[in-house]
C-alpha cells in the first residue's frame, strides 16, 4: 500500500521579501481584504502601493499576505498585487477557513486574524492594519465577536492598527482583550482612538510614545515567555478625523439600515462601510486610507526598533 505523500504548505515568498529575511531586515506584514472588500480598483491598488511605499521609507520591508490560486503569499511584486487589486469574488479568510482556501486551490484575501496566523508562520514580528475587528454592537444577543480578538490573544505578533472600528461596541471589546490578557497600549496618547476619531471616550489601558519604547515593551514579554501579540492603537492623524460625535450619527443609521436589510455575519462589516461611505460623501474613506499610511508608517518604525535591539 502507496503512503500518501507527505503534506506540505504551499508558501511563496516574494523576492523582496526573501532577500530581507535571509539578511535579517525589518519586516512589516500588512493584510489583503483591505485591497479586495475596501474599495474598488484602481483605488485599491494606488492605496496598497502607497502603504507598502512609506513602509520602505521607514527602513523596513513591506509583506502584502495573501492566498491566491492556493498558495499563501507573503509579499507580492507588483503584478500579483495588480492581480490580487483585480480579483472579483476573493473569498474574506480569517483562521476558520485560511486553510479551506488553501487546500481548495481558491484566492483569498487575509483578514487581521489570518494575516496574524501567516506573519508567525513566516516570522514577521510586525503587522499593519486598518483597525481590528471585535465585538459587535448586540453581541449579548447575537453573538458576534470577531476571531481577530482570540487571535490576539494567542498569536505573537504586533498589531498596530487606529484602535477597533468605530461600528463596534468598543468598551466591550477593551474588556474581552484584558480578559485575554493583551496589552493595550495607544501610541501618544492616553485615550483610546476610534478608527475615523481620536477619542473614543475611553481611557487607554497603556500608553507609550515612542517605537523603542514599544520594542523595548514586546523583548520583555518575550524574556517573560508572555504568549500572544500586542495591540498598538494609533490615533488617526488630527487633520484626517471624523469627530466621534459626527461618526455616531452615521453609525447609528448605518445599524438600523443593517437591521432592516436583515445583514448578519461576515457581511455586516462590509455593508456598514458602504453605507458610512454614502452618508460621509466618501469622507470616511479618505480617512480610512489616512489612518491605514498613518499605521503603516508607525509599524515600519517599531519593526526597525526590534531589529535594532
Amino acid at each position: 500500500m502507496t503512503k500518501p505523500a507527505s503534506p506540505f504548505l504551499p508558501m511563496e515568498y516574494s523576492d523582496e521579501v526573501a532577500a530581507a529575511k535571509a539578511r535579517g531586515a525589518p519586516i512589516v506584514a500588512l493584510e489583503s481584504t483591505i485591497i479586495t472588500h475596501g474599495m474598488p480598483y484602481p483605488g485599491n491598488l494606488n492605496m496598497a502601493r502607497s502603504v507598502e511605499a512609506i513602509i520602505r521609507d521607514q527602513g523596513a520591508v513591506p509583506a502584502t499576505i495573501a492566498v491566491i490560486h492556493g498558495v499563501l503569499h507573503i509579499g507580492l511584486d507588483d503584478a500579483k498585487l495588480e492581480e490580487l487589486a483585480k480579483t472579483e469574488g476573493a473569498m474574506k479568510v480569517s483562521r476558520a477557513d485560511l486553510a479551506f482556501a488553501i487546500a481548495e486551490r481558491r484566492t483569498g484575501a487575509t483578514t487581521v486574524a489570518a494575516t496574524m496566523i501567516a506573519a508567525a508562520r513566516a516570522g514577521i514580528r510586525v503587522f499593519a492594519t486598518g483597525g481590528i475587528g471585535g465585538v459587535h454592537r448586540g453581541a449579548e444577543l447575537s453573538f458576534d465577536i470577531s476571531a481577530d480578538l482570540d487571535e490576539l490573544a494567542r498569536t505573537a505578533v504586533i498589531v498596530v492598527c487606529a484602535g477597533a472600528k468605530a461600528i463596534l461596541d468598543i468598551p466591550k471589546t477593551l474588556e474581552v482583550l484584558e480578559t485575554r490578557g493583551v496589552p493595550v497600549v495607544t501610541y501618544d496618547s492616553d485615550v483610546f482612538p476610534a478608527f475615523w476619531s481620536r477619542d473614543s471616550g475611553l481611557k487607554s489601558p497603556l500608553m507609550l510614545n515612542s517605537p523603542a519604547a514599544i520594542a523595548n515593551f514586546q523583548n520583555m514579554r518575550e524574556l517573560l515567555g508572555v504568549d500572544g501579540g500586542m495591540l498598538i492603537a494609533n490615533p488617526v492623524p488630527a487633520e484626517s478625523e471624523i469627530a466621534r460625535e459626527e461618526m455616531e450619527i452615521y453609525i447609528g443609521r448605518a445599524l438600523d439600515n443593517a437591521e432592516r436589510d436583515e445583514i448578519s455575519g461576515k457581511e455586516v462589516t462590509p455593508y456598514l462601510l458602504d453605507n458610512l461611505f454614502h452618508m460621509t460623501e466618501g469622507r470616511s474613506l479618505e480617512t480610512n486610507i489616512a489612518l491605514v499610511e498613518n499605521n503603516a508608517r508607525l509599524a515600519g518604525e517599531i519593526a526597525v526598533a526590534l531589529t535594532a535591539k
